[in-house]
């Protein structure tokens, strides 16, 4: 049983009366601990696939499995204690709360699941060391740099010890240098956790550091590779 399996995936959006055909019949295959990426031009249907998965969206036909659950007999309620506890996302805009410090934007998933605040607290500190941030705690997003602030988003995605983490283009706004470093982190806590981490990505780099990589073009896989 894998993490996560698609079977005949199809997405469709009708706009002014136009449909466009997002997904067209993606059935894929994700094991446990993988680092992959999930590539393709704009418009290919990486960010679709990836937003379906993470249950952020449903889709047209198909099915999607998490960890054995099909995911569309879920009720609404079903859907997001899944989200909240079993799935990680990381987005490029970083989506971090202005007004909180870095540990409070960390500690905020173990708030919405009911940790205590005492555990809260030491758990998000580890996340931030974890990343290399654990001076930072007390520092709010303006004043920290890009690669900080997706620091702190990676933490918050894994403070509360997801099985699968998707991210999606982590690296579109940042420096090749910074990039690099963030990539290295999540690959080396992918190792050391075994965490699940699924990119969708048009950054070349990103693709160098996933051990298997899929192409998609109009809505379907080109082609796969694996390292």
């Amino acid at each position: 049983m894998g993490i996560v399996e698609t079977k005949d995936l199809k997405k469709d959006y009708t706009t002014n009366g136009l449909t466009v055909h997002a997904l067209e019949g993606i059935t894929l295959h994700f094991d446990a601990g993988e680092f992959t990426a999930i590539a393709g031009p704009s418009g290919s249907g990486k960010s679709t696939l990836l937003h379906l998965i993470g249950c952020l969206d449903v889709p047209t036909s198909g099915e999607i499995r998490i960890e054995g659950v099909d995911v569309g007999t879920l009720s609404r309620k079903e859907l997001a204690l899944l989200r909240r506890h079993r799935i990680g996302f990381i987005f490029q805009a970083y989506n971090l709360i202005p007004v909180l410090t870095a540990l409070e934007n960390v500690s905020l998933p173990l708030t919405l699941l009911g940790v205590p605040r005492k555990e809260a607290i030491q758990r998000s500190k580890e996340a931030l060391t974890s990343v290399g941030l654990g001076d930072l705690g007390n520092r709010r997003p303006k004043e920290m740099s890009g690669g900080q602030q997706q620091r702190v988003a990676i933490a918050r995605a894994l403070v509360k010890n997801p099985s699968l983490v998707l991210a999606d283009e982590p690296t579109a706004n940042l420096d090749s240098r910074t990039g690099s470093e963030i990539l290295q982190l999540m690959r080396e806590l992918n190792r050391s956790q075994g965490t699940t981490f699924l990119f969708s990505t048009h950054d070349r780099m990103v693709m160098e550091y996933a051990r298997r990589l899929i192409y998609l073009r109009d809505g379907r896989v080109e082609k796969e590779e694996r390292r």
